[in-house]
């Protein structure tokens, strides 16, 4: 018994020893779950928090408001402009900047101080899964962000599936209304109305989110019409498309309101509404199809 006693008393300080070197680790102590971050926009920091990192997250830009704990992140700047003083106060480990969503001039500024900026540059609806995956392992956490990326795959794809070969149905996508803005090319908008099978008459106007005329509106006479609002309510400052009840969306009752926080963020979040944009397009295609007979 004394002996099997020491032999247990010398195996633990081994392991001890082991441990306190950094020789070996538990599954969940990867190091990078201890890192900070300072994350510079919306998408990003609701990823972050998808894969369990949002706690490491120090600093963030305006609007980054979910999940409800993101609230309450130290805001650091916005779009336009980073407040350099206050990173530099926050010591990040890393900074997840937006490569199209935040200044070049203040990133640059902070790489020249020493800081690693690594960039979310998401461009096709499939891009989310690549995100959560350089997410995940920037944070020590590529098994859980794996796994969301999997499923994130798997339900898009269904949903192309779906609506591969779904007859098409006139949208016009209203963006912002003063001035007015639409979607075309290869816009993230866009890219969902062409997955449900929605034809966008602007599609190649020379932008992504062109600025055109009511007029030509309503000369296209859209099927349907879908005027994103932050919670799904009417627009206070949108388009009073009532007032035009000659045009077939207006008429049929087909003008839905997509949340835009989810349509136009990059994350898991937008297959919620991609799934209702696509079952609203099928109620507007099957009925238009009625009408033809």
């Amino acid at each position: 018994m004394k002996k099997a006693a020491m032999f247990v008393r010398k195996l633990v300080a081994v392991l001890t020893v082991l441990l306190v070197s950094g020789a070996i680790f538990a599954d969940d102590s990867d190091p990078k779950q201890s890192h900070r971050f300072v994350v510079l926009a919306p998408h990003i920091v609701e990823s972050m928090y998808a894969i369990g990192a949002g706690h490491q997250i120090v600093g963030t830009t305006d609007y980054a408001d979910y999940p409800v704990e993101a609230q309450q992140i130290p805001r650091i700047g916005n779009y336009a402009r980073i407040q350099i003083e206050r990173v530099i106060e926050l010591q990040p480990d890393v900074i997840i900047a937006w490569k199209t969503g935040n200044p070049p001039d203040d990133l640059a500024r902070l790489q020249q101080l020493g800081f690693e900026v690594v960039y979310s540059h998401p461009q096709q609806l499939e891009d989310v899964a690549s995100e959560l995956k350089m997410l995940g392992q920037l944070t020590g956490r590529s098994q859980t962000a794996e796994q969301l990326a999997t499923d994130y795959l798997n339900e898009l794809n269904t949903l192309k599936r779906t609506y591969a070969n779904a007859a098409p149905v006139s949208v016009f996508y209203e963006l912002w209304s003063r001035p007015l803005r639409t979607v075309a090319g290869n816009a993230w908008p866009q890219q969902q109305v062409a997955l449900c099978g929605g034809v966008n008459p602007f599609l190649d106007a020379a932008e992504d989110y062109p600025q055109i005329g009511l007029e030509s509106v309503l000369e296209q006479q859209p099927q349907v019409i879908i005027q994103p609002t932050q919670h799904g309510e009417p627009a206070v400052d949108g388009i009073a498309w009532q007032d035009y009840d000659y045009l077939p969306a207006v008429a049929n009752g087909f003008i839905f309101h997509p949340n835009s926080d989810k349509v136009h963020r990059m994350t898991t979040r937008m297959l919620d509404e991609l799934t209702l944009l696509c079952t609203h397009l099928q109620t507007a295609r099957d009925f238009y199809a009625q009408q033809d007979k």
